[in-house]
């Protein structure tokens, strides 16, 4: 059977661990045509069994050197330097060939031991700025539900650690186990679209006193065919100056500021109320609904329907 270790280290966090050992601590050997299933064990720093997961087979850190893959729950302690000793221990297994997936914040703690230099990974949408600044050598994507980089993975927030779990199953047992385990879940077994149809609109951002009233102005607008032009005559700059200060107060441009507002209007619009897409598209400046529906998917990764069928209020 694959041997799995879920490092529970001091700062795990209970619902990631919990759909970890939910998939890989429960024999389900049933729905895998291999007619196998995980071995699973607990890793903590001493080997003392985790009160989460006390009926669990548990070991040390070092027992992580000797299984097929290492599971990093998510973590409340962003801070470098947390758990210098797991950090070494996932680099002396990584170095082995053991394969290593991260759940939601546990990123932080791959990108400590050095094991996501050059690679592609995700977190938490509210933690991803800060993975890429802390460490720039790390491509962070924000908008996608986990990635897998063959001996590195990652996984979004909270219930994408799920999207992962499910994924590896599918990697190493076959599309069946996976589907199997995801009808007992009663979850779907691949969600379409990634974390950014997740991302709360950001709130407007505070501008000067000069800038504000033509920003106010505008996403009273919004379905109206706006340029940069008006929005600098309206301010009473020229095109360039708006730009700039645009730049510096809202770091965007005018046309890019323009579009992330009818992206979010038109999010407000399908959560909250029952208008046709057509309508949507037209009230947030879209013109059409193939128009709507080519940047909606491109900006949130899902269609306007499928984003309403996740979010409708009511």
């Amino acid at each position: 059977m694959p041997r799995v270790a879920l490092v529970m280290h001091a700062s795990a966090m209970l619902y990631e661990s919990a759909i970890a050992s939910e998939i890989f601590g429960v024999d389900r050997s049933d729905l895998s045509p291999s007619g196998r299933w995980y071995d699973l064990v607990v890793c903590t720093a001493d080997g003392t069994p985790h009160p989460w997961l006390p009926n669990l087979p548990t070991a040390s850190y070092a027992e992580i050197a000797r299984v097929d893959s290492v599971i990093v729950s998510s973590t409340d302690d962003l801070e470098p330097h947390s758990d210098p000793q797991l950090v070494e221990a996932l680099r002396a297994t990584h170095a082995l060939g053991v394969r290593v997936a991260a759940l939601c914040t546990g990123a932080f703690v791959l990108a400590e031991a050095g094991l996501l230099d050059g690679r592609v990974a995700t977190t938490h949408w509210m933690h991803a700025e800060e993975l890429a600044r802390r460490y720039p050598q790390v491509d962070v994507r924000p908008d996608v539900l986990y990635v897998d980089e063959g001996d590195v993975l990652t996984s979004a927030g909270k219930t994408a650690a799920l999207d992962l779990c499910i994924h590896l199953v599918r990697r190493d047992l076959g599309a069946s186990a996976a589907n199997g385990i995801a009808r007992r879940l009663v979850v779907p077994a691949h969600r379409s679209g990634g974390q950014a149809q997740f991302i709360t609109p950001p709130d407007a951002p505070r501008t000067s006193e000069g800038l504000a009233p033509t920003l106010q102005w505008a996403r009273a607008r919004l379905d109206q065919p706006l340029t940069v032009r008006e929005l600098a005559g309206r301010a009473g700059l020229s095109t360039r100056q708006l730009a700039r200060r645009m730049h510096v107060e809202l770091e965007t441009g005018p046309l890019d500021w323009l579009h992330q507002q009818r992206i979010a209007r038109a999010q407000e619009l399908l959560e909250r109320t029952d208008a046709a897409v057509e309508q949507i598209a037209t009230s947030c400046g879209m013109g059409t609904a193939a128009t709507l529906r080519r940047h909606f998917r491109r900006a949130l990764g899902v269609t306007p329907t499928a984003y309403r069928a996740t979010f409708r209020l009511g």
